[in-house]
């Protein structure tokens, strides 16, 4: 083989050498191929007690199939106080081809089990309320208002009978559940009082709008007027991009933190792992409990 033939063999191999280096690197793994070190708790029908998740359903609701799920963490003892994750769920009837799943369930919530590791904080996935049905909505809101009612009658609920520190409450919330932390949890002066801060995960109330009443964005925007300056921690696969560009046309008060995960899925699934953006957001959750009440 001459010299001029070994280099430009070689100037081959180093391009192709190249080219599957930046291909690999371009392709984050997929979350559901990672292992997860957490377990979300069954819901059982048992009395409420520490290390346990339970259904439970509210006064004036004992003729419906509304309930929302409540876990005591595992070093819970009566007469302490402890601050509290209410998480709502995503749509259900979704899939897609990385093997992402969401049936849209009151158990199916995880954000607020991955962020507390079940311990110290307690945690509440709460329903869509659908009065015509009785039942939780799958898809969408059911009643919006009645939805919120419910909400607002749970957190009283947590704080007077298990200890929840009303000081301390948080929302959080994956796809339908992120857009619901303002589009439910900010809905009038009395549910927006409620919460210290949020977390939101894939998707923003505004960003984009959907088949529902009041998805627009100058809608959005007023219900965004009821944060404040409270923090939000903001949590996308990929990018966030498209929320910053929301909030900074907004130009809200609100304390933002974005978080852009390398992994493509569309799923909750990340806070079942021991992966970096999971530490950060507990680092997060962790600084806003051990601040004052928010203003």
């Amino acid at each position: 083989m001459s010299v001029q033939n070994g280099i430009k063999h070689l100037g081959i191999a180093l391009l192709l050498f190249c080219q599957s280096v930046d291909l690999d690197a371009a392709e984050p793994a997929n979350l559901n191929s990672l292992p997860s070190d957490l377990t979300v708790p069954t819901v059982t029908h048992d009395k409420p007690q520490d290390g346990k998740r339970v259904w439970q359903t509210n006064p004036g609701f004992e003729n419906t199939k509304i309930a929302h799920a409540l876990y005591l963490p595992s070093d819970w003892k009566p007469g302490k106080t402890y601050p509290v994750i209410m998480e709502y769920p995503g749509n259900g009837g979704f899939k897609n081809a990385l093997g992402d799943r969401s049936q849209g369930r009151v158990q199916d919530c995880k954000l607020g089990y991955g962020l507390s590791g079940g311990k110290g904080m307690i945690w509440v996935s709460l329903p869509f309320v659908d009065p015509e049905t009785g039942k939780h909505a799958i898809k969408w809101w059911g009643n919006p208002d009645a939805t919120a009612d419910y909400c607002k009658q749970t957190v009283a609920r947590i704080c007077r009978e298990y200890g929840g520190d009303s000081k301390n409450v948080f929302l959080v919330g994956f796809s339908r559940g992120a857009i619901a932390c303002n589009y439910i949890g900010l809905r009038d002066d009395e549910i927006a009082a409620l919460w210290k801060a949020m977390l939101l995960h894939s998707h923003y109330d505004g960003v984009r709008k959907w088949n529902y009443a009041d998805s627009d964005s100058a809608s959005a925007r007023k219900r965004l007027a009821r944060l404040g300056t409270r923090p939000q921690f903001i949590s996308h696969e990929r990018s966030t991009q498209a929320t910053e560009d929301f909030l900074k046309a907004s130009q809200s008060q609100g304390q933002f933190t974005f978080m852009a995960l390398p992994y493509p899925n569309h799923s909750d699934e990340w806070v079942m792992k021991d992966i970096p953006e999971r530490t950060r957001a507990r680092a997060w959750l962790q600084t806003i409990v051990n601040t004052n009440s928010a203003e």
